[in-house]
């Protein structure tokens, strides 16, 4: 490989002749080989070309950077943004936990590029754009990092995860209006209970979510709130006067997205309570599709030694050994990702409570989990959604067969005789394997036309 040399300040660097980074990039690819590499997520990566661009376009404005370095640093970062430099990021996750390196990445990329593009050679010793004077203008990676950061969580949630939990919350209020005349038998404890109707227990998977998406919406409150300005530790030291709330609005007008300055900058660097609510309001809702999926894979098991309620799309074959076997493997992956992202809000919350005087150095960690799990919540619901759900059918044979068996039907005499004799009843019934009917006239409690006229499973349940 062909390299070409490099400089910053602790001296020169070989970096591969081909590349548009400089010397910090080429120094932490090569000190912090942990993981996979590029493990940094893009969506990171192009959120900085956001910031990058709206900074330049604020520094113009304000009289501190050059109308054609603002005119090049915009056309490099629209490139970025397209992903046309995507292979230019090399960087872990696992660096300095402000996040610097990433941001001189940006920086080199953004300045090399641009030298290119001016009709420069990156071989060259001057160049057009320096990454820290003139891409870094006005910024810290102190600060442009949970810029980067607010504004990757916040495009993700909102064209990736709020659409996915939408569609299958959709779908599932199809399902409970298609199944809103099936009486079943209810389930609690694992045990039988009072029936209800299968659109009844859907319902409730609707409203689970709809409460996910308001915790969703109310967690993004904060996150439109942006940190840049603050630059090292807050105060904004080395940027011009009213450069926070306008850029702010830059990067507003440019993603399409509210985002506001932070209301205090020190509280911005040094604390992502932000982050740890949207965290905290992503595995709200993994626990909410874990007891979705879960129901829907119990209530599907069988085909004939289990609940059997509702059929799934048969989509794999099940088994490498066992012929004909067809498993919910849709409900499995969604439970698997709701598991991860579960595991994802712990890293989250232990690294959001590691913020120590004006820095929390957890960033980059706390950047790629909220994001994993936002990505993987709004994938898994429309997998789900379009490759289940959509296809669910009531097994309306077997759940009358069950509804029948249900020894709790019994409940709805307790208003006529009371509980005691109701329960002597249910295990009358159980113990001599008779019917509740038989067993309710057999021990005198109630006449057949009186059993018939309060045992009716449809007037069980609710008004």
């Amino acid at each position: 490989m062909e390299y070409r040399l490099e400089k910053d300040t602790m001296g020169d660097v070989k970096v591969p002749s081909t590349k548009y980074w400089g010397a910090q990039t080429e120094r932490s690819r090569n000190n912090f080989k942990i993981g996979e590499s590029a493990s940094m997520p893009i969506e990171v990566i192009h959120a900085f070309a956001y910031l990058k661009k709206a900074a330049a376009h604020a520094n113009n404005e304000l009289g501190v950077l050059e109308e054609s370095k603002k005119d090049l640093i915009s056309t490099v970062c629209d490139e970025i943004i397209s992903g046309q430099h995507d292979n230019e990021f090399p960087l872990v996750v696992w660096q300095t936990g402000s996040g610097t390196q990433s941001n001189m990445n940006c920086n080199e990329v953004i300045a090399n590029r641009a030298h290119v593009i001016n009709g420069g050679k990156l071989s060259d010793k001057e160049k057009v754009l320096n990454p820290n004077d003139d891409v870094n203008k006005s910024q810290s990676s102190n600060d442009t990092f949970p810029t980067a950061m607010h504004i990757a969580a916040y495009k993700q949630v909102v064209e990736v995860t709020i659409p996915g939990i939408e569609n299958l919350r959709n779908t599932l209020a199809r399902k409970a209006k298609e199944f809103e005349n099936i009486v079943k038998t209810g389930r609690t404890h694992f045990m039988d209970a009072t029936p209800l109707t299968l659109g009844q227990e859907f319902s409730a998977y609707v409203t689970q979510l709809n409460h996910s998406l308001k915790a969703i919406y109310n967690s993004l409150e904060a996150v439109k709130e942006l940190a840049l300005g603050g630059t090292a530790v807050g105060t904004g030291l080395n940027t011009p006067k009213g450069y926070d709330v306008l850029v702010a609005q830059k990067i507003a007008n440019f993603t399409g997205m509210p985002f506001r300055t932070a209301e205090n900058k020190f509280e911005a660097l040094a604390a992502h309570d932000a982050i740890v609510e949207l965290s905290g309001a992503l595995k709200r809702t993994a626990v909410s599709l874990m007891k979705i999926g879960n129901d829907v894979r119990m209530l599907s098991s069988g085909p004939r030694c289990g609940i059997g309620e509702i059929l799934l799309p048969e989509n794999e074959p099940g088994s490498s050994i066992m012929p004909g076997k067809v498993n919910p493997t849709q409900p499995e992956a969604l439970t698997m990702v709701c598991a991860q992202v579960m595991g994802n809000d712990v890293t989250v919350s232990i690294a959001g409570s590691n913020g120590h005087f004006e820095l929390n150095v957890f960033k980059p960690v706390m950047a790629y989990n909220v994001i994993e799990s936002a990505r993987l919540i709004g994938d898994a619901c429309n997998s789900f959604s379009e490759n289940c759900t959509v296809g669910i059918k009531a097994n309306e044979p077997v759940i009358k067969r069950h509804l029948e068996n249900s020894l709790m039907l019994v409940t709805a005499l307790n208003t006529k005789i009371g509980y005691y004799k109701a329960a002597e009843i249910a295990k009358h019934a159980h113990k001599n394997g008779t019917t509740l009917k038989e067993a309710a006239v057999g021990l005198g409690h109630v006449t057949e036309s009186e059993y018939d006229e309060i045992v009716d499973p449809s007037k069980m349940i609710g008004h």
